[in-house]
Parts: structure tokens; C-alpha cells; sequence
């Protein structure tokens, strides 16, 4: 059996779950998948689960799991996953999953592999497909010793419209979770996400993002227009945010944001390693730069090779006819 644990925040269900679940289902190889979800109130969020074709939805609800801290995390899920013995524990690879997935494994004495992108194989003989330096380097890992490993999938590698679903909804079963409040030692704040001008740019559905191709500053206003008529966010490779042209929250690449829109307008975006591993899990991507050679036109579904000074407008005067 492969545990999936679902990550959801204030009852809705982080996207990445999805995207996890589809990775758990293609380990598995026809073996039962469950998932746990922990919070509270998370019933909706339990029953959004349980359209998946898994075994069963666990619904581990505790007044200690809200807010979010990892030492009550890892005491509610090591008890969970020792009853129910899984061959691998399936996480998205979100903020919060990187703050505790170590000491869970590490609490369990199980192998850690974050950050996946791809699974080759199923069950005991699944290896994993993982980034290394900024995106350079691909490694295959099988990691050893006892189950369950703690496995984390990289957001966007699976796309979350690809979960089976089952004919029927799974039961959903309240599970104990036993938490010792006087060892949580975080007094958590409000995550980043959440901070007024910050954004989660892993749950948007269209992004149109900007590169040095924009020249200036002042030019950032073609890309607001579009992605205003595209109803999407706006996004930027790591120099525009290094320039202060936009906020880092809206940096995407491997020192940013990990995105898989279903709509990524690239403008003016070169396609160096380190942003494509950002988007690359994107469904489908719009690539808009007046060099031919341009990386970007390498994961491109859609190229136009020309100037984006041009382009960008006549996309929102096509859009604004609609």
C-alpha cells in the first residue's frame, strides 16, 4: 500500500495533492493507495479526496494541527503511518512538506528522496528521477534499507487532471492522532503566502512571465495588460526580480517558484536551466522572443519568433474582441 499525505490550508486542498496522488497511483502499479489528510475541518477537503480511485481517505483531525507546525505534524503522521504500514509514504513537494519531511524521516529511521520528478518502475523496484545543481544534472535514485520511504514529488512533474478517479467515492475514515502539545516547541506565524502582497503562483492556472526581453521596467505594464485579459498572474525570471522590477514571490526557477499552469506565456525569456525547471511542468507553454535559437523554444508548444513589443498587443486587442 502507498500513503499519500494531501497538504490543505483553511479546508482547501493544496493543487499539489493531486499531482501527488497521480505519482503515488503510478508507483503503485495497481497496488491500493490511501491518503491522510490532517488539519481540521478538513472534511470537504477529505471528500474532494475521496473522488480518487484510492483505497480509502484518512481523516486525522487534531486542535494542535492548526496552525501548521511541523513537531505536530511529524508525532500525527509517524502514529498513522505505523498503523497502517505502507511500502512508501508520497508527499508533494510544497513549503510546508520541505519543513517537516526530513525529520519525519528521520524520526522514522526511513530514507528520504525530495524533489522528484519522474518514477521508473513500480513497487520495491521504482527508482526515482530527481534534479541536481540547479537543474544541471538528473540523478537516479533507489533508496535503501527498511519501508516505508518518505518520497516527495516535485510540483508540476505529474499533471493533477491525470488522477483516476474512482466510480465510486472512497470511504472516509477518522483515524486517532495522538500529539503531545507541551513537545511542540514552534510558535508558528502566518506563512509567507499569506502576507499581503505575496502570492502562490504553484496554484495558478495561467501565468504570463517576462524576461530580460522587456528591457525596462516601465514595460512590465505589456505583460500586466495581457495577463489581465488572459486572466492570469504575472511572473518574471530571477533577473527581473534581482533588478526589483517585481517582487521575489513572483520569481520563477530553481532559486523560486516551482509552477504547472495550464497557460505559461513566456516573454522575452531566454530559457536558461534554472527557469526552466520551474515551468517546464507546464501544460501548455507560449514562448514569445525574437532570437530563434532561444532555449525556450526547446519546451515551447507554441514559438513566435518576433518582437514581444509588437506581439504582446496584438494578443490583448485579439483577446479583448472575445
Amino acid at each position: 500500500m502507498i500513503l499519500v499525505v494531501a497538504e490543505q490550508r483553511g479546508g482547501k486542498l493544496n493543487r499539489a495533492s493531486w499531482e501527488a496522488i497521480v505519482g503515488a497511483q503510478q508507483l503503485a502499479g495497481g497496488t491500493p493507495v490511501q491518503v491522510a489528510v490532517l488539519g481540521t475541518n478538513t472534511g470537504e477537503a477529505a471528500n474532494e479526496l475521496a473522488t480518487a480511485a484510492v483505497a480509502g481517505v484518512l481523516l486525522g483531525e487534531h486542535a494542535a494541527l492548526e496552525p501548521y507546525t511541523p513537531d505536530a505534524f511529524v508525532m500525527a503522521l509517524t502514529g498513522i503511518i505505523e498503523s497502517q504500514a505502507p511500502q512508501a509514504v508520497v508527499l508533494p513537494h510544497t513549503y510546508q512538506t520541505r519543513d517537516f519531511a526530513p525529520k519525519l524521516a528521520a524520526r522514522l529511521g526511513r530514507a528520504l528522496v525530495t524533489d522528484i520528478t519522474a518514477v521508473k518502475g513500480t513497487g520495491a523496484d521504482a527508482t526515482f528521477l530527481r534534479p541536481m545543481f540547479q537543474g544541471k544534472l538528473v540523478a537516479e535514485v533507489k533508496p535503501q534499507g527498511p519501508v516505508p520511504h518518505v518520497l516527495t514529488f516535485q510540483i508540476g512533474a505529474f499533471r493533477a487532471d491525470a488522477a483516476q478517479k474512482g466510480a465510486a467515492p472512497a470511504s472516509v475514515t477518522p483515524v486517532q492522532v495522538a500529539i503531545d502539545e507541551s513537545a511542540i516547541r514552534q510558535k508558528p506565524e502566518a506563512p509567507f503566502q499569506e502576507a499581503r502582497q505575496a502570492v502562490d503562483l504553484s496554484q495558478a492556472e495561467r501565468i504570463v512571465a517576462v524576461g530580460r526581453g522587456i528591457k525596462a521596467q516601465e514595460h512590465l505594464a505589456l505583460a500586466e495588460k495581457l495577463a489581465m485579459a488572459l486572466g492570469a498572474e504575472v511572473a518574471a525570471s530571477r533577473p527581473i526580480c534581482d533588478s526589483g522590477w517585481l517582487p521575489m514571490d513572483r520569481q520563477i526557477g530553481s532559486s523560486g517558484q516551482t509552477v504547472a499552469p495550464k497557460l505559461y506565456v513566456a516573454l522575452g525569456i531566454s530559457g536558461a536551466i534554472q527557469h526552466v525547471v520551474g515551468m517546464k511542468g507546464s501544460r501548455t507553454i507560449v514562448a514569445v522572443n525574437k532570437d530563434a535559437e532561444a532555449p525556450i523554444f526547446e519546451v515551447a508548444d507554441y514559438g513566435i519568433v518576433g518582437d514581444l513589443f509588437e506581439i504582446a498587443p496584438a494578443l490583448v486587442a485579439e483577446l479583448e474582441k472575445g
